[in-house]
């Protein structure tokens, strides 16, 4: 019986439980595009670094990001949302192979953040599959 009142005027927050797979995808979103802070406040992560071996890097790095598709893909979220993000997957590792210019735009792109918005964005608990 130690229930604390409602305070008058406040909305009560609705957090849903936990999700393993959703922060799977939100721990790999930011080691492999935001982990490491530069000088000047821009952040990269492993993907770029990554890319800097000769091609195994940008092999290694697109196959974690289309993991992270994948899970994307089990926690419900649309086709086209999916297609979306195999998209924004694809874009960064067709132009990753290009030596250097590739390593710089995987560094500004940021496939990965990109995909953790769209998921967040469409993400409805209740429709998880698999």
């Amino acid at each position: 019986m130690n229930e604390q009142p409602a305070v008058a005027g406040r909305a009560e927050r609705i957090v849903y439980p936990p999700n393993s797979r959703l922060e799977r995808v939100r721990f790999l979103a930011r080691l492999l595009d935001s982990c490491f802070i530069l000088p000047g406040g821009y952040r990269i992560g492993i993907d770029p670094i990554l890319g800097l071996l000769p091609g195994i890097g940008d092999v290694i790095g697109a196959g974690l990001s289309l993991y992270m598709v994948r899970e994307a893909a089990k926690l419900g979220i649309s086709k086209w949302i999916v297609l979306r993000m195999l998209g924004n997957v694809g874009l960064e590792a067709l132009i990753g192979v290009i030596p250097v210019l590739g390593d710089l735009f995987d560094a500004a792109f940021k496939a990965n953040v990109r995909n953790l918005r769209l998921l967040e964005l469409h993400y409805s608990p209740g429709r998880t599959s698999g």
